[in-house]
C-alpha cells in the first residue's frame, strides 16, 4: 500500500482535473482468454528511479495497424482518443527494469475492470508481465496504481488540435500543461512517427510520483517539430 499512498500524496499537491479520455466505451460481455506470453527481452531487476506513463493516440494506432476487429478499433465497443499504453518503471541509468517474474495472470474480472483505460486484454497482460511485475506483487495493484495516475490527467482535445494549421509538437505540450496545472512542459514527452504523426504522449514522473524532467528518449522531438494528428472523430 505504500506505493498507492505515495501516489495519492503526490497528486494531492496538484489541481484535480477531469477524467481521462474515452469518447465512448462499452465493455464486451465476454473477453477471449489471454494467451501465455513469451518475453521479448531479458529479465532485468534493477533499482527504480522514476516512472513513465505512456498514452497512445488510438486513432493513429488503428489507422496504421490495420486492426479492425479488436475492442480498441472496431467501434462496436467504443471510440477512443488517448488510451493508456502502460506505466513503466525507469532505471537510475541504462535499460529499464523488465520481465521481473510475474507468476500471477490477471483474472478476466481484473481485465474487464480496466478495458476502458486500455481496451486490449492482451496489452493489459503484457504491461503487467513486462513492467508491472518489477513494481508490485500483483496485477490488481499494478492496475490500481496505473488507474490512479491515469484518472488524474486531463487530456487535451487532440481532435481539435488536428485542425490547427502549422501545428507543432510544442503546441501539444502547451495544451497539456494548460490543462494540467503543476506540470512543466519538460515532463511531457511526445513520440511521433518518421512522417510526423502523433503516436504517444509520455509523461515523466520521479520516484515520488511527482512530474519530473524527461530523459531525451521520453521527451522526443523539440517543440519546433511539425506535428500531424490523425482525427478520431
Amino acid at each position: 500500500m505504500r506505493l498507492v499512498a505515495a501516489i495519492i500524496a503526490a497528486l494531492a499537491v496538484l489541481p484535480a482535473p477531469a477524467l481521462a479520455q474515452a469518447y465512448q466505451c462499452s465493455v464486451p460481455r465476454q473477453i477471449a482468454p489471454v494467451r501465455p506470453l513469451t518475453p521479448d527481452g531479458p529479465v532485468r531487476r534493477t533499482a527504480i528511479a522514476g516512472y513513465t506513463l505512456s498514452a497512445s493516440w488510438s486513432p493513429d494506432y488503428c489507422k496504421t495497424s490495420g486492426d479492425t476487429r479488436s475492442m480498441q478499433c472496431n467501434r462496436a465497443s467504443g471510440r477512443f482518443g488517448f488510451i493508456l499504453h502502460g506505466l513503466w518503471p525507469e532505471a537510475v541509468r541504462g535499460p529499464s527494469p523488465q520481465w521481473c517474474g510475474a507468476q500471477t495472470v490477471p483474472s478476466p474480472q481484473v481485465l474487464r475492470e480496466n478495458l476502458c483505460m486500455t481496451p486490449s486484454p492482451g496489452l493489459l497482460e503484457h504491461e503487467w508481465a513486462k513492467h508491472g511485475s518489477c513494481m508490485v506483487a500483483s496485477p490488481q495493484k499494478y492496475f490500481r496504481v496505473s488507474a490512479i495516475l491515469w484518472r488524474s490527467i486531463h487530456w487535451p482535445d487532440a481532435d481539435r488540435l488536428s485542425r490547427r494549421r502549422d501545428l507543432t509538437v510544442g503546441d501539444l505540450r502547451e495544451e497539456f500543461v494548460a490543462a494540467n496545472r503543476g506540470w512543466p512542459r519538460e515532463a511531457v514527452g511526445v513520440q511521433i512517427s518518421r512522417t510526423g504523426w502523433l503516436r504517444e504522449v509520455q509523461l515523466c514522473y520521479g520516484k515520488d510520483f511527482r512530474p519530473a524532467l524527461c530523459g531525451a528518449r521520453q521527451f522526443g522531438p523539440a517543440d519546433s517539430a511539425p506535428l500531424k494528428i490523425w482525427r478520431g472523430l
